[in-house]
């Protein structure tokens, strides 16, 4: 019997058909092992040691792998052809020498960049060794970040309480965020005017230019500045006549782009598709898994994780008799097209990305992929199809239009699309649009014929500043500048959200303050670190250890020789210094002017403090240097509707309450702001409310101040049990109650709207479990898990969607589509958070074994009669 072991249960499924019953396919379900998040897991002093944890699931699965390669005959590593795939290999590999189950088993390793039957057993007669530079680049790169991550993330965590930690290329990426940031509020609009004219032919149809001359000299952007200049250029042109001083016309060709990589595809799948990197690679994986053709199970396109845009000579020739055969014979280009990627660090270890068979059309698999799937292997197969078809072929024409005596000249272009070619199939999306004069179609005139001006119009423009990020441009960003990887795209933008150092807007990334205080921090006390050269360079040195020309421990030992000392100087900084220093890089964000000639900075309570950035409990925040005199505070920026939760630490009073006549105020306390009815004469004690959230202070009127103090409201008693139903507001939103269950409300306006009859229908709708209400319900159902056949769901929880399995549940993080999550994407975030369960157990399960042991102790502890028995004894008793 020979093992073979892959990363997926799809994947084990598949290549199981193939090979036939002399073989046993398994699945790893990825990573094995792993470094332990804890401090000590990379060891710089033992030579770079590194010390890997197999969590509860992974040893399950190694344990049935240990058993089923015990007493096979030969043992084939075949997971995925690059790094992380190598690596996953020699985890497996490792634990396996470690349990003794390799006794007589021939080991193998075998790649294929596809899932088709002839790639799979094309692998199989050709295998080879674990590659030890691959190994080696992985090992190098787990250690750096888990070093950057553990020593970085201790120090941001002391000086910016709140903030989450620190990648090696994460922060490199959310610098390039906020860098776009800075520039964007920093910019200053400038006014141009631009003039065009429309003038009359021969042939009747007007001819649309614009001024390029005024006076004899050639016009640059920001000549014609202001009204007062653009009328008097209108009255220049309008003294003139005009004829046509010259038309030029010469043939041009536009060329089909290569074939997908990574970067690439997650870049058109958002510009066209809408989706996010996260989600394009989820799909993408499931189309190289394969979907059942025919009987068959058979991988659609090949693997999605590469840099490199060659294809295979096979895959040229289907695509050319492709072409042929559905476009004809002039759209085949007579030498076959041969790319070369323009990418700094590219490997081009692997191939492109395109259909294992590219003669396999779209609407031919349109019924057995999902929309989603469909829409993405089209985007595959055109992008790849167009690679080898021939060129567009255009015709550009330029018309100059000139006055009499030759000082104003106009100017109109055109182009013509003469022949299709690739245009007919695929068109390369644009980020941000200019003008285009694409198929601008120009009358025909010839030279020195006459062209009477028809109209003159003046237009006011303003220079716009950079525009924000979008998830395929900040890609195509960190790709130019050799930072990141294929594998590593979708999850650095990915980290950046969930650790909400940023948020989007209009698909845009913009930066919270959390994120601009990170990005500041790094960048001021550790500049060489989020320096763009350096993080490439970085990559570079990688990629020489992958290809054998540069020891690993040699890059670890000299990056980690420079980078202790510079945090131990870091952590010798008084923490005003790092607060000082903050304030001079983010001044024009945080203390931004607002009144001419008035410090920005200049407390608005005490008059005479000066404004400074703090950090407390729960982050930064903006004080005064007056403290305690002065508790003026308020928060880093303003909110969305402008205010800014200034508060000089004293309580607004908001008016009396109607009922009792005591002072009801709006006061600010360790965890936020909140409302307070005063203590009354007798006895009655103060009573508080918390504000809603989304809900900002500035909001809280007095009306609504008597609103959130008469929570909980009875809506009514029950029909069946005569007990009433409460609403009331609690840490985590609005909720009914009765009979000791809870119902949550959609909205906080429901607290005071919600009758008796729709709570009577939430309450029943609210399943109970325990005495208490289990809200959650499944809204998708992904099909059963691989290992127990259990069923895995999407559910509907209190927090947010989840996915859910046994007794798992695993987050869905923020930006990924719930109607999107496919099984296999759930079977990822479901084995993660199984990994980190373990160490909780463990944790648990000492605590409670150490009260116990308390207990037992306290129990035995002889009372001081018996003490005096038990020495007395002790005495008596002869030495043994």
């Amino acid at each position: 019997m020979n093992i073979v072991i892959v990363e997926s249960p799809a994947k084990a499924k598949t290549i199981n058909k193939y090979l036939g019953k002399d073989f046993k396919v398994l699945a790893s379900y990825g990573h094995v092992r792993d470094l332990p998040s804890k401090d000590g897991s990379v060891q710089p002093d033992n030579d770079f040691a590194m010390e890997w944890d197999v969590d509860t699931q992974s040893a399950k699965r190694l344990n049935e792998i240990a058993g089923a390669v015990k007493g096979a005959d030969s043992l084939i590593l075949a997971t995925d052809p690059d790094r992380e795939g190598e690596a996953i290999s020699w985890h497996v590999l490792e634990v396996l020498k470690k349990k003794n189950a390799l006794k007589d088993v021939d080991v193998k390793r075998v790649v294929f960049n596809a899932i088709t039957k002839a790639a799979v057993l094309d692998a199989m007669d050709h295998p080879r060794n674990i590659d030890s530079e691959l190994v080696d680049a992985y090992l190098a790169r787990r250690a750096l970040d888990y070093l950057v991550g553990f020593t970085l993330s201790p120090v941001l965590w002391r000086r910016l309480p709140g903030s989450r930690s620190a990648g090696r290329v994460q922060s490199v990426a959310l610098k390039l965020v906020c860098e776009r940031e800075q520039e964007i509020e920093a910019f200053v609009a400038q006014e141009y005017w631009t003039v065009e004219g429309l003038f009359g032919t021969q042939a009747g149809t007007p001819l649309k230019s614009r001024l390029t001359h005024l006076d004899g000299k050639k016009l640059e952007k920001f000549d014609i500045n202001n009204d007062e200049k653009a009328k008097a250029a209108v009255s220049d042109i309008r003294a003139q006549s005009y004829s046509v001083a010259s038309v030029t016309s010469k043939p041009t060709k536009r060329n089909p782009s290569a074939p997908f990589t990574t970067s690439t595809m997650q870049q058109e799948a958002s510009r066209k598709l809408g989706f996010a990197a996260a989600r394009t690679m989820q799909v993408a994986q499931r189309l190289y898994e394969g979907v059942d053709l025919g009987g068959e199970t058979v991988g659609l396109i090949t693997y999605m994780r590469t840099d490199g845009v060659q294809m295979a000579d096979e895959a040229i020739d289907a695509a050319r008799k492709t072409i042929a055969s559905e476009f004809g014979e002039n759209y085949l280009p007579e030498k076959a097209r041969v790319y070369r990627s323009k990418a700094r660090n590219a490997q081009e270890a692997h191939e492109a990305i395109r259909p294992t068979d590219l003669a396999r059309l779209p609407a031919m698999v349109a019924k057995v992929l999902d929309a989603d799937q469909l829409r993405l292997y089209e985007l595959i197969w055109k992008r790849a199809i167009s690679s080898q078809m021939e060129s567009a072929a255009l015709e550009r024409t330029t018309i100059d239009v000139a006055s009499g005596d030759g000082k104003i000249q106009f100017r109109a272009t055109g182009s013509v699309l003469k022949f299709d070619g690739f245009l007919k199939v695929y068109q390369e999306g644009r980020d941000d649009n200019g003008d285009d004069d694409e198929d601008v179609r120009l009358p025909q005139v010839s030279t020195g014929e006459q062209t009477p001006l028809n109209t003159v119009t003046p237009s006011q423009h303003f220079t716009e500043p950079p525009p924000r990020f979008s998830e395929a441009t900040l890609v195509k960003r960190l790709e130019e500048l050799g930072i990141g990887r294929p594998s590593t795209y979708a999850s650095i933008l990915s980290v950046l959200r969930d650790r909400k150092y940023v948020y989007m807007d209009k698909n845009r990334f913009i930066p919270e303050d959390k994120g601009r205080l990170v990005t500041a921090f790094l960048d001021t006390f550790f500049t060489k670190y989020v320096e763009y050269d350096f993080t490439a360079e970085l990559e570079e040195d990688l990629d020489k250890i992958s290809a054998g020309d540069m020891d690993w421990k040699v890059l670890l030992r000299d990056f980690w020789q420079d980078f202790t000392p510079a945090v131990e100087d870091i952590v010798k900084l008084r923490n005003r210094e790092v607060l000082d220093a903050l304030n001079e890089v983010l001044g024009p964000h945080v203390f931004p002017v607002e009144e001419e000639g008035v410090d920005p900075r200049k407390c608005k309570s005490c008059e005479d403090g000066i404004l400074s950035l703090k950090t407390g409990r729960f982050g930064a925040f903006v004080g005064c240097s007056n403290y305690p005199d002065c508790k003026f505070t308020r928060q880093l920026t303003k909110s969305a509707d402008g205010s800014d939760g200034a508060s000089d630490g004293q309580p607004k009073v908001l008016g009396n309450d109607p009922e009792t006549g005591r002072e009801i105020s709006l006061k600010s306390g360790r965890f936020g702001p909140y409302i307070q009815l005063a203590a009354g004469d007798e006895d009655e004690k103060a009573r508080n409310a918390g504000i809603p959230k989304g809900m900002e202070p500035s909001e809280i009127d007095f009306e609504m101040a008597v609103k959130l103090l008469s929570l909980p409201r009875t809506v009514g008693d029950h029909p069946e049990t005569g007990k009433p139903i409460l609403a009331g507001n609690g840490r985590y939103g609005p909720y009914l109650q009765h009979d000791g269950k809870y119902a949550r409300l959609e909205n906080f306006q429901d607290l005071f709207e919600v009758g008796l009859n729709r709570a009577v229908t939430l309450i029943a709708e609210a399943k109970t479990r325990g005495g208490r209400t289990n809200q959650s319900k499944a809204l998708r159902e992904l099909g059963p898990h691989p290992d127990d056949e259990k069923p895995v769901n999407v559910m509907d929880g209190r927090y947010g969607p989840y996915v859910k399995h046994g007794k798992i549940n695993a987050t869905i993080p923020d930006g990924e589509d719930v109607e999107k999550i496919t099984l296999e994407r759930a079977l990822e975030l479901i084995d993660a958070k199984a990994k980190k369960k373990p160490a909780k157990k463990k944790a648990a399960a000492k605590k409670s074994t150490a009260k116990k042991t308390a207990k037992k102790t306290a129990a035995k502890k002889p009372t001081a009669k018996k003490a005096s028995d038990k020495a007395k004894e002790s005495a008596d008793t002869p030495a043994e």
